[in-house]
């Protein structure tokens, strides 16, 4: 059994990323300050002998008097509507944040993992978006709270590599959705599938035909895992290849809901990104990783979760 600290462990993806560690028999310490995840998430973990919860910012230094053998750094608020109320808490835990969580792992001797994302890429000038790519961020736009964090926590993670000799990983991660989502949290999927649900128009921003690229949640975790244990450095794509218009998620959506919700358009927010679609040349090919859910799949059990907690 190895110890695996996951900083953001009650968040959307990290509970999920907890539940998958102790599957398959690690113990999980989850730290998180609950700012924009949410303990129901992990409520049914808590009381196991493998599994620790410690409400924690990350941005305050603290200790863990446990050998802990791998820390996963997913501790960061990572929605549209966050980037506009949390930017300084954004720009504090990708850097204050992710630097105590190295610094944990050079007195654990443990193994780094850092969720970056593919917001990296900006407003991509290549199609799809390999790892080599550098991207083409606008560093003081709304959006560059969350986008120059996260490009700022991956120099960090490698200058710990570089002078402390930390074992690290770097996953960028593209869009994730599925089951814990907030119903609130302003990304696509949840506002169309709520709107769907409550008979409301479907917001769609610009002419729809901007493209995002759309992974479950199940699929990007066993990506994140096979990261972890594997032999790559990174950082290395994890996403769903498939593109898809918001045009064309929006009738998905309607048809897997049965709504007759008409479509309202808006103005495209300022440097929301037209294409995004990863390259998994690395992780399919080294790492054997490959999404196997598809949207409509996906979708459906989003769109169920989402109806129940609604």
């Amino acid at each position: 059994m190895s110890t695996v600290l996951v900083a953001g462990g009650a968040g959307f993806i990290g509970s999920h990323l907890c539940e998958q560690l102790l599957a398959r028999g690690d113990r999980v310490i989850a730290v998180d300050n609950l700012l924009t995840s949410r303990r129901s998430n992990i409520a049914h973990l808590e009381g196991r002998d493998d599994f620790v919860f410690l409400e924690h910012d990350v941005c305050v230094p603290f200790t863990i008097d446990e050998p802990v053998h791998a820390v996963m750094d997913l501790a960061s608020p990572a929605s549209p509507l966050d980037f506009k109320t949390l930017a300084l808490e954004i720009l504090a835990v990708g850097s204050t944040g992710t630097r105590n969580l190295l610094d944990l792992s050079v007195a654990h001797g443990a193994r780094f993992f850092l969720a970056s994302t593919s917001e990296v890429y900006g407003e991509p000038l290549v199609h799809p978006q390999p790892e080599t790519y550098w991207g083409n961020v606008n560093p003081i736009g709304p959006r560059s709270c969350y986008d120059e964090a996260k490009r700022f926590s991956e120099a960090l993670t490698m200058a710990y590599h570089r002078t402390h000799g930390v074992d690290v990983r770097i996953v960028r991660i593209f869009n994730t959705y599925g089951p814990r989502m907030r119903p609130d949290d302003g990304r696509v999927v949840t506002n169309f599938v709520v709107q769907a649900l409550q008979g409301k128009p479907l917001t769609i921003y610009g002419d729809g035909k901007q493209t995002r690229s759309f992974c479950f949640v199940d699929d990007e975790v066993r990506g994140f895992l096979a990261l972890l244990d594997g032999p790559l450095m990174g950082p290395v794509n994890i996403g769903n290849p498939n593109e898809f218009t918001m045009l064309e998620l929006a009738e998905q959506v309607l048809s897997l809901t049965g709504s007759v919700s008409e479509l309202a358009f808006e103005p495209l927010p300022i440097d929301d990104p037209t294409q995004r679609k990863p390259d998994i040349t690395i992780a399919r090919d080294q790492l054997g990783w490959s999404p196997t859910i598809d949207l409509a799949e996906g979708l459906g059990r989003t769109i169920a979760w989402l109806r129940q907690v609604l």
